[in-house]
């Protein structure tokens, strides 16, 4: 036991070190690569053609430290973890999140360790824990794009209002972003304020699709580019998507009705075994021990809770039913 708790202790250690010094080393070099990099911008300004089609430059730093920002920008996965964060409307790096999944597993794996008095059951406990915040991640994600898709058609119809009243698409955008509610406000005003800045529309229009990957809001892009490009009326193609998509929650909202079942029976089954420990622990600890201080015990309890994840996974794609 405290043979691992040292060979933790140096591990993080000697990693915080590397990074400080690789940082200050790599810092004078990313402020010389900026300052180049705005000298190569300007001297080529009077170049550009006039139609020459600008991107807005955003804020797409991974880590505020400049070594550990060059070290991540190397990964895709990396670059995918930033994305789930902005897309969860949370405003950390995923650098700064990638140290805090650290931090929680070796808390988690030291808690473990020294509650089970197991390296193994240590071990496990830190990859649990270096998972849990990337859990919460992805569940504010899928709550925030559930609120985006409840708001998605009232937007549409404020849009096919106003296009209707005679205002240019551009303006209608404005509209929406001041009088639908949030999250789905912040990503209309996004894309207005990328068109508004030069981004062609469809580029802007495309970066909306990517920030927000739901089926309606791929429904709505396709509409408009083709309306834009074929031409007819915008209003009432907005009108037959609007009823469309409220159609289609119509039939989510059956579909739920008859997966209750199978939704009732994956948490039972989930919370059963559980439960079932803890009361045995309870009221007959000297039973439940073995499972806990017994290799073997190990074994069993790391194959259970590997077969229960299993079984959420098979029980969850079997209710799940695309709309």
């Amino acid at each position: 036991m405290t043979a691992l708790l040292i060979a933790l202790l140096v591990l993080v250690v000697v990693t915080l070190a590397a990074f400080v010094v690789f940082s200050l080393v790599d810092q004078r070099r990313a402020q010389a690569r900026l300052i180049r990099d705005r000298l190569a911008t300007v001297q080529k300004a009077p170049e550009r053609a006039p139609d020459e089609e600008l991107a807005l430059l955003r804020d797409e730093q991974l880590s505020k430290i400049p070594a550990l920002d060059t070290l991540l920008r190397r990964s895709a996965r990396v670059s995918a973890i930033q994305e789930s964060l902005l897309q969860a409307g949370m405003k950390f790096r995923a650098g700064n999140f990638l140290a805090l999944c650290a931090v929680c597993g070796i808390a988690a794996g030291l808690a473990t360790a020294i509650v089970t008095k197991n390296p193994a059951v240590g071990w496990a406990g830190l990859l649990l824990g270096a998972f849990l915040p990337y859990a919460v991640v992805s569940y504010r994600r899928q709550k925030r794009f559930e609120k985006i898709e409840m708001l998605f058609p009232e937007a549409i119809d404020t849009l096919a209002r106003a296009v209707r009243a005679g205002h240019a698409f551009t303006t209608a955008l404005e509209m929406i972003s001041n009088e639908i509610s949030e999250p789905l406000a912040s990503e209309f005003r996004k894309l207005y304020e990328e068109q508004k800045f030069g981004m062609p529309v469809r580029d802007a229009l495309m970066n909306l699709t990517e920030r927000v990957p739901l089926v309606d809001v791929k429904f709505f892009v396709t509409a408009v580019m083709l309306q834009r490009e074929t031409g007819g009326n915008l209003a009432e193609i907005l009108d037959n998507l609007s009823y469309v998509i409220r159609e289609r929650f119509k039939i989510q909202r059956q579909v739920r009705v008859h997966t209750a079942q199978g939704r009732l029976t994956m948490l039972l089954l989930m919370g059963m075994p559980p439960t079932v420990v803890v009361i045995l622990y309870v009221f007959s600890p000297e039973f439940v021990q073995p499972l806990f201080h017994d290799p073997f015990g190990h074994v069993l309890l790391v194959l259970s809770i590997t077969l229960q994840t299993i079984g959420y996974f098979v029980i969850r794609k079997i209710i799940k039913i695309q709309v």
